[in-house]
């Protein structure tokens, strides 16, 4: 019996290990198996031409096409090979059905979409696009169609995640209409001031009418505007032709952008440099998809020879260049939307009152599917003439700011039929600045700061989109809708949109800052960024004469907070009370205030920021108002440390009256207290990127709390550089310091002399497939502020390729 025992622990090993080789094995199976191929031939039934897809050392494909049929069609195929299962999910919040393939966790998600109803909105755009440019969308459309069929039972890895919990289905085939709901997807996410709406609101239930001046002041004098001061109207006329939480591009604090361009006069190389990147919610995998698309040869049959970033799912660049011309874009951040607060009839739950007289709100039924649920979930929308009634969906009474649970209807340009996708793929062909300009007329919502160089040496500006005039008020607050005196009269004229074009001082910078002074005619919003990313960024132009490739890559990656300055001189002034704060106050003075992950400094500083917000702000509005206005208290905390004695600085929760100075020792107590938690309790070795870390989730699964499926999709943390407002934007929530929430998804420096010395580089990396070499192959080289080059000629790409597919008809 002895000797038997070691036989059978020696057999029940064996057969583990064998058990275990083959469950790897078999996940190693369905890891690899929707890997795309690359190399070799393949046939794509609908191509009229060989069409030749070569990838770089980044697994970015530069396709080249004999016809712009195939160079679509080849481009759609593309993205589906990498990123399908992103399309799959993108095209699903933009036609409220998560909820089909997730179940009830995504059905409030969905109630809300279907009642905004971009799907239907967007239905209406593709029936009035022009045949060209639908025809484009079904070229890309059919390419992704032929991936699709090709590779059906072994899609990525998601698809099989989802089947072992039930969820099997086909893929439908891709339509145009799914391309026309993701530009109302990206549309949302980067297109008005709804929360600052009701974030006002809010203030004014909560504190009073007269604190709105103080918590969310006007921009201030002291910051740069995209348009300068110099240029007046008349010149410019004279230049050439926290509510509804949702967010596709990404939950985050600081979304928005940079971007700038210098003229020849600025730069060493004596022609213009153009530099971009937009700032996003953090994600995996990467928003951004870059890709070549090249006519071989360029005639006029086929003229396209472009390179960039696009989004999955939809044909053409969104920002890059071509043979010459390049652009670049921020957010605008317009005021676009308004809530109106609707009188309903008392007799007729389905009636509201507009000057006097009842109407028939329109009623919509939307039939909701759900995951495991035999009967689909039926929704009416209610409609008024401003738009949808929202919180019939979200919401309630215990909002004590809802105006006592009267409906409010959302009004927003994004919900009328639009022409954006028209203006992107004009804009991919633009020759110049008066055909870059007529393409931006056609660019509707959401408005973005467009900045312009080309192959002659002119740089430019252009805001484009549909920008509403008020017949009264200034929309920063819900309004009466019931008295018609708050009703859109009109669109802002596209040529009397702001544009500058070879402007004298050598640059124009877009960084979500004001856009124009308040001589301005027209209002485009109250609701600008505070302006310290801009004023850097200007301050850095303005520091040199001439600027070189190199330069411009260290501007990308600046990581001094701007409003440092103004809140550490009265930091340093206060006389320490203990031994921690004299070392604490010891460590800020000898910072060189640049927010690098191995700073002491600025970890310190970051922590007594938000501890400062929270001690001077939160007695009087709430955690969760707070939170909701973060953005917007930095500028408030500069304009009041001026003011010892201010009324905010004061605890009321406390029966003494706090001075200015005894709220910041509190705080910077609070923030040695929180790091000596977290770090230790040696200050010399705290380190900013011990607590600012950047964690790339999937949007899916990788967010489904089960953490064998997060590890599968998921990658991070990763300590990063960067602070809220600094130009190398890694912006987090008060809700969950110090955690990225917002990144710069991609930079991009174009040189306008030799594009083929250009640089790029996104935050995670091409493939959507989760354990692909180029899955998770950019996110170092992104934290780090380095670059690939963003090949352009045909030599370049191929002596630079990983690797060559031929696709047959």
């Amino acid at each position: 019996m002895a000797r038997r025992a070691p036989r059978i622990l020696l057999g029940a090993l064996i057969t583990i290990i064998i058990l275990a080789a083959i469950l790897i094995g078999l996940l190693i199976f369905f890891v690899r198996r929707p890997f795309p191929q690359v190399e070799g031939t393949l046939q794509v039934p609908g191509l009229h031409a060989p069409v030749e897809v070569i990838r770089d050392r980044y697994g970015i494909p530069h396709i080249y096409a004999s016809n712009e049929h195939d160079l679509y069609m080849a481009q759609g195929f593309v993205h589906a090979q990498d990123r399908f299962w992103q399309m799959e999910f993108w095209r699903r919040i933009g036609s409220g059905r998560l909820s089909e393939i997730l179940g009830p966790s995504a059905l409030d998600q969905d109630r809300f979409i279907r009642t905004l109803g971009w799907h239907r909105t967007a239905a209406q755009e593709l029936e009035l696009l022009e045949p060209a440019h639908r025809q484009i969308l079904e070229d890309y459309a059919q390419g992704v169609n032929a991936y699709l069929e090709q590779n059906r039972g072994r899609l990525s890895l998601e698809f099989t995640i989802l089947g072992l919990t039930g969820v099997r289905y086909d893929p439908e085939p891709w339509t145009p209409l799914n391309t026309m709901t993701w530009a109302k997807v990206m549309a949302w996410d980067l297109g008005g001031n709804r929360t600052d709406e009701l974030a006002r609101a809010h203030i004014v239930a909560r504190v009073g009418a007269p604190a709105l001046q103080e918590l969310m002041p006007p921009y201030a004098a002291d910051k740069p505007t995209i348009i300068p001061a110099s240029l007046s109207q008349a010149s410019l006329e004279s230049l050439p032709a926290p509510m509804f939480e949702l967010n596709a591009l990404g939950i985050g604090d600081g979304i928005g952008s940079n971007n700038w361009v210098l003229s020849g006069d600025r730069t060493e190389s004596g022609m213009p440099i153009l530099a971009n990147d937009p700032h996003l919610g953090i994600q995996m995998p990467s928003i951004w998809y870059e890709v070549g698309l090249h006519c071989a040869p360029t005639g006029p049959d086929c003229s396209l020879n472009l390179v960039g970033a696009s989004f999955a799912g939809v044909p053409g660049i969104v920002i890059g260049h071509n043979d010459r011309i390049a652009w670049g874009v921020t957010n605008l951040g317009p005021d676009v939307q308004d809530f109106f607060i609707e009188r309903v009839n008392p007799e007729n739950p389905n009636q509201y009152e507009f000057r006097g007289q009842w109407e028939d709100m329109e009623i919509i039924r939307e039939e909701i599917r759900v995951a495991g649920e035999e009967d689909p979930v039926v929704i009416f929308v209610r409609r008024t003439r401003h738009g949808p009634i929202l919180n019939d969906i979200v919401g309630g009474t215990g909002e004590a700011w809802a105006f006592g649970w009267q409906p409010l209807a959302f009004s927003w340009t994004a919900l009328e039929p639009g022409t954006l996708v028209k203006s992107l793929l004009m804009i991919n062909r633009a020759q110049d600045w008066e055909s870059f300009r007529e393409a931006l007329s056609f660019w509707d919502a959401p408005s973005q700061n467009f900045v312009y160089a080309d192959v002659d040496g002119n740089i430019g500006y252009q805001a484009p989109g549909r920008i509403p005039i008020r017949a009264a008020g200034d929309g920063s607050i819900p309004v009466p809708g019931w008295t018609g005196e708050y009703e859109w009269t009109g669109y802002i004229p596209f040529d009397e949109l702001p544009s500058a074009f070879n402007p004298d001082q050598g640059y124009l910078v877009t960084a979500n800052n004001a856009v124009v002074g308040p001589d301005y005619p027209y209002l485009l919003t109250q609701d600008w960024s505070p302006g310290y990313r801009a004023a850097r960024i200007v301050e850095m132009i303005e520091s040199r004469e001439k600027h070189s490739l190199e330069d411009i890559q260290a501007m990308q990656g600046d990581n001094l907070p701007l409003y440092a300055g103004e809140i550490l001189p009265y930091i340093l002034d206060l006389q320490s009370e203990t031994p921690d704060q004299a070392q604490a106050l010891d460590i800020l003075r000898s910072w060189d205030r640049q927010a690098r992950r191995e700073s002491t400094g600025a970890a310190l500083f970051e922590s007594l920021r938000v501890h400062l917000l929270e001690a001077i702000f939160a007695d009087e509005l709430g955690v969760d108002l707070l939170d909701g206005t973060a953005g917007n208290l930095m500028a408030a905390v500069s304009n009041l440390l001026s003011n010892a004695e201010s009324r905010w600085f004061d605890d009321v929760y406390t029966p003494e009256a706090e001075s200015r100075d005894e709220i910041l020792l509190r705080a910077l107590d609070a923030a040695i207290a929180d790091l000596q938690e977290t770090l230790g309790k040696d200050m010399a070795a705290w380190q900013w990127g011990d607590l600012h870390t950047a964690t790339f989730r999937n949007q899916s699964l990788g967010q489904s709390g089960i953490a064998p499926i997060e590890r599968l999709f998921n990658r991070g943390p990763f300590p990063v550089d960067g602070a809220v407002g600094t130009v190398n934007n890694t912006a987090y929530s008060l809700r969950d310091p110090y955690e990225v929430s917002t990144v710069p998804s991609y930079r991009q420096i174009i040189d306008l002399q030799y594009p083929e010395i250009s640089l790029s580089m996104h935050t995670t990396g091409q493939s959507g497939h989760a354990f692909h070499p180029h899955y998770d192959d950019m996110i170092d080289p992104w934290r780090n502020i380095e670059y690939h080059p963003m090949l352009w000629t045909r030599g370049q790409v191929e002596s630079a390729a990983e690797a060559h597919l031929t696709l047959i008809p």
